[in-house]
């Protein structure tokens, strides 16, 4: 029998507790000799689309991250704009506008501390303004040298503007801002037009008529490590150990290029590219949430948003595997049982646009429509249990809101006594003879607090929640449940809050939050994927795993959507299918917990 040492080369490490999920052990294997069980990390980079910018443009100023981030001026097709745009991590609003009209300006600093400084208004620009989220206010000292194409990084108070053009001349120039005025400091080694990530002390240079990438320490400009490929007219963000840079031109060209690049703080590594190429784009976030906004394809500016991922994962995380299609894209159902022995009954069906009654079953392989059907077709609604034994509550057919909830038995669906509100859009779990339905909306109040207990016969009134919300992830049993996430009006929430049968308490919310979710799972290992901001294309494929105490990012679904439904045990298995984004789905997508990476010590090589 080959072993791994043979193989790989080098022998499997053997272990007490798994090491920290970061790039220096990506891709290692390991023995966890407390769990008996051999392990690995992979890594996962990918761009996503998000959603689109109102105003398609190039060269705006960008401070922020991915999921808070914010665009100024800039020009948009041919004119120059003033115009703020701002980023929620799923769709752009609009924001207060710049005092100067301009392009090709620099920015640093948050979506609600942003600095926005240089540019060309014409003629070239040294202004600078400040932004408190929703109004700029300009600074009488600017730039001791008025340039457009500068680069810049940094906070509001503590900025770092470089590089540039004045007139046809590239710029070597560096100052650094104090929140008050700017301070000329030692010049960059190449003048160029470049792209700026870090901080005001320690900072990188990114692309121009060199592959050479320059490194600030707070005092002066040093070459280090070159691009794998030259681009000009790129993006990035991140710090100066851990950087990316994407999009831009190949000098000494103007070929457009999707090209990314990471930067580990020693080396430059290809990544995934961008889906559109494109040149003067705006570039926030991190080396691992990354945000690319706009840009400029010849002869079209863009509005175009994309998001980069890169996330280290284990096995123990998890991942999803297609399963057979629904019969029919649809939308908002109520999905109950597990991976093998699933249902999905009633939704939305695109085509013609209407509520249906519909129930099938899953086996694990394909889905079924069955003769049964619910009694009220209904969307929107709660639904807990199993294949042969499932209650379904509440929900919404068009007008109005239900109240009315029905027992299926396997074969046919039996109305029982009603909630005592009619909602929609309402959290649900438990089992067919002892479930929870909590909060959801109805017209007044718009988004519930109030939660019902069902106890096999009728439904009386239980504590309430502690945030109101509808739309919201759920999972467990009536006496040890978990709600999470939703929208509370007017936006979206992380906060998750954790049931003992008599009261809630809040607890660790969400890294991403979120609506319209699919969820399954137990109190203690719950899971929560996809979901968005509300209606429309801007859905998420973001997968999370709650294990009792805290959530951690687990590997993406395949398809990103929305109002999706499933089931399963436990956060082990469980399935998810339909739901919508751009179009409604029939995708269905099984999960499972990476727990069986086998073997023993003695079966493996220790070192």
């Amino acid at each position: 029998m080959t072993t791994y040492n043979e193989l790989a080369g080098f022998r499997v490490n053997y272990v007490s507790s798994d090491p920290t999920l970061n790039s220096g052990n990506e891709g290692q294997v390991w023995y966890n000799s407390t769990s008996g069980t051999l392990k690995s990390l992979v890594q996962i980079k990918a761009w996503s689309a998000g959603g689109n910018m109102t105003t398609a443009r190039r060269g705006s100023a960008n401070m922020g991250t991915q999921t808070a981030g914010a665009i100024a001026g800039g020009q948009a097709a041919p004119a120059y704009t003033n115009a703020t745009e701002e980023y929620s991590g799923y769709t752009w609003s609009a924001g207060g506008n710049l005092n100067t009209t301009r392009a090709f300006l620099a920015g640093a600093g948050t979506q609600t501390t942003g600095l926005a400084f240089g540019g060309e208004a014409p003629p070239d620009s040294g202004a600078t303004e400040e932004y408190n989220g929703s109004t700029w206010t300009s600074n009488p000292t600017g730039l001791n040298t008025a340039r457009r194409s500068i680069a810049g990084c940094g906070l509001q108070t503590a900025g770092l503007g470089f590089g540039g053009i004045v007139g046809t001349t590239n710029q070597s120039a560096t100052e650094s801002y104090n929140g008050s005025t700017w301070t000329s400091v030692n010049s960059l080694n190449t003048a160029r037009t470049t792209a700026g990530a870090g901080t005001q002390t320690a900072a990188l240079a990114i692309g121009g008529p060199s592959a050479v990438v320059e490194s600030w320490n707070g005092t002066s400009w040093t070459n280090g490590p070159s691009l794998v490929t030259q681009i000009d007219g790129n993006a990035a963000a991140g710090v100066q150990t851990n950087a990316i840079t994407f999009g831009g031109y190949v000098p000494p060209g103007v070929t457009l290029t999707a090209v990314t690049q990471q930067y580990d703080g020693s080396n430059w590594v290809s990544a995934p590219s961008l889906a559109t190429a494109r040149r003067e784009l705006m570039g926030m976030g991190t080396s691992q949430a990354a945000l690319a906004a706009g840009g400029f394809t010849p002869p079209t500016y863009s509005a175009a948003t994309e998001e980069f991922n890169s996330t280290i994962f284990s096995p123990a995380t998890g991942a999803w595997a297609s399963g057979g299609n629904l019969p029919a894209a649809t939308t908002a159902g109520g999905g109950v049982g597990i991976q093998t022995a699933g249902l999905y009954a009633g939704g939305e069906i695109p085509s013609p646009q209407s509520v249906i009654n519909t129930i099938r079953t899953y086996n694990g392989t394909s889905w079924t429509n069955v003769p049964g059907t619910l009694t009220t077709a209904r969307q929107q609604f709660g639904a807990v249990g199993t294949q042969t034994a499932a209650l379904f509550f509440a929900g919404n057919a068009p007008p109005g809101d239900l109240s009315v909830t029905e027992s299926w038995n396997g074969t046919t669906s039996s109305p029982v006594n009603s909630m005592n509100t009619a909602r929609r859009a309402l959290g649900g779990f438990g089992i067919q003879t002892a479930a929870i339905g909590a909060g959801g909306t109805s017209p007044t109040p718009s988004n519930r607090t109030d939660v019902e207990s069902w106890n096999g016969t009728s439904w009386t009134t239980a504590t309430s929640m502690t945030a109101a919300r509808r739309s919201m992830g759920n999972a467990g049993t009536q006496t040890a449940g978990l709600i999470f996430g939703g929208n509370p009006g007017g936006g979206v929430i992380a906060t998750t809050e954790s049931y003992n049968g008599s009261t809630w308490t809040t607890v660790n919310s969400m890294n991403t939050a979120r609506q319209s979710l699919g969820s399954f799972g137990t109190q203690t290992l719950a899971l929560g994927a996809g979901g968005g901001p509300g209606p429309g294309p801007a859905a998420t494929a973001l997968t999370e795993l709650y294990d009792g105490t805290a959530w951690s990012s687990a590997i993406p679904l395949t398809t990103a959507r929305q109002a999706l439904s499933g089931n399963g045990s436990n956060g082990n298995l469980g399935f998810l299918a339909g739901g919508d984004a751009a179009a409604y789905s029939s995708a269905t997508e099984e999960w499972t917990l990476g727990s069986s990476a086998a073997g023993t010590a003695s079966t493996l090589t220790t070192s």
